[in-house]
C-alpha cells in the first residue's frame, strides 16, 4: 500500500504560505495520521532551510485548554522555528503575507545547555539561560482556519512569525504569572502563564520528550517558545499589539497594512 505523498503535501503546505492563499485540508484525502505529519512537517523545514533559512529553535502548540477548544484538538504539538520567522522587539509585520493571522501571548525561553529528557523541573534554571515575553504570530495555511491534528502538525503548528521582548533571569516561580494580550491600547485577552500545562516550564520538558520521539533535539544558544497564555486574537491591519507578563516585562509588534 502506497503511503501519503509527503513531499507534495509539503510542497502544497509551502506554497499555500508562500502565496498567503488557503487550501483545504490535506489529512483525510490524503491518509496522513500524527507520526507522518511530522514527517511533512520536517519536509516542510528543509524546504525553507534549502533556500537559506536557519533554525533557531522549537515551540510548543495547544498548551492551553482556551487553544485546544478554539481550534478544535486536544493534544499537545510541537513545531520548528527559523530565523525569517523573528520580527524584532516593535517591529512591523504585514497583515498582507498571511492568510488569516492571529496573535497570541507566550513565554520564551533560551536554552544555556542541552537539556535531558525528562529532567527534574528543579534544573530547569541549570538549563535555561533567561526567560522573555513573547508573542506568536499563528496563520493556519488552511481554509476558515480549521483543521485535523494530523493536519496543523504538517502545517508546522500554524508558525508564522514571533517576537520576543527583553531577557531576563528566570525568577523563582513562573507558574501564575498574570497576561495581558492588548491591541490598540485595550486589553483583548487576560490570562496566566498557568495556562501553560500548569507551569510553562513543564512545557519545555514536553517539548523535549515529543520532539526526542522523532530525532529531534534541542540544542544550546535555541529559542523554545513554551506555548499560549490566552486564546489567539485576529491581527488587523495597522493594531499595535502588546504582551505583558509579570514579572517578565513586554514584547510588542506592529501590523501595517
Amino acid at each position: 500500500m502506497i503511503g501519503p505523498d509527503i513531499a507534495g503535501i509539503a510542497e502544497k503546505l509551502g506554497v499555500a504560505a508562500d502565496t498567503a492563499t488557503a487550501i483545504p485540508q490535506l489529512a483525510a484525502e490524503t491518509g496522513l495520521d500524527v507520526d507522518t505529519a511530522y514527517a511533512v512537517q520536517t519536509a516542510l523545514l528543509e524546504r525553507r532551510l534549502d533556500r537559506g533559512e536557519r533554525l533557531v529553535g522549537l515551540k510548543m502548540g495547544l498548551t492551553s485548554k482556551a487553544k485546544m477548544a478554539q481550534v478544535g484538538v486536544d493534544e499537545v504539538i510541537w513545531g520548528r522555528l527559523t530565523d525569517v520567522m523573528r520580527v524584532p522587539d516593535g517591529g512591523n509585520v504585514d497583515v498582507a503575507a498571511f492568510i488569516h493571522p492571529r496573535v497570541e501571548p507566550e513565554v520564551a525561553f533560551l536554552l544555556d545547555r542541552l537539556p535531558e529528557p525528562g529532567e527534574p523541573v528543579g534544573a530547569f534554571t541549570d538549563a535555561v539561560r533567561a526567560v522573555a515575553p513573547a508573542i506568536e504570530l499563528i496563520d493556519s495555511r488552511y481554509a476558515n482556519f480549521t483543521f485535523s491534528l494530523p493536519d496543523v502538525i504538517a502545517d508546522n503548528t500554524s508558525a508564522a512569525a514571533f517576537v520576543v521582548g527583553p531577557w531576563s533571569p528566570v525568577p523563582e516561580g513562573l507558574d501564575n504569572l498574570g497576561v495581558l494580550l492588548e491591541i490598540d491600547g485595550r486589553v483583548a485577552q487576560v490570562g496566566s502563564t498557568a495556562a501553560i500545562l500548569g507551569d510553562p516550564r513543564r512545557a519545555l520538558d514536553e517539548g523535549l520528550r515529543l520532539a526526542g520521539r522523532h530525532g529531534v533535539r534541542l540544542r544550546e544558544g535555541w529559542l523554545f517558545l513554551a506555548g499560549a497564555a490566552t486564546a489567539a486574537v485576529p491581527l488587523r491591519p495597522g493594531a499595535h499589539v502588546r504582551a505583558v507578563v509579570e514579572k517578565l516585562g513586554t514584547a510588542t509588534l506592529r501590523a501595517s497594512s
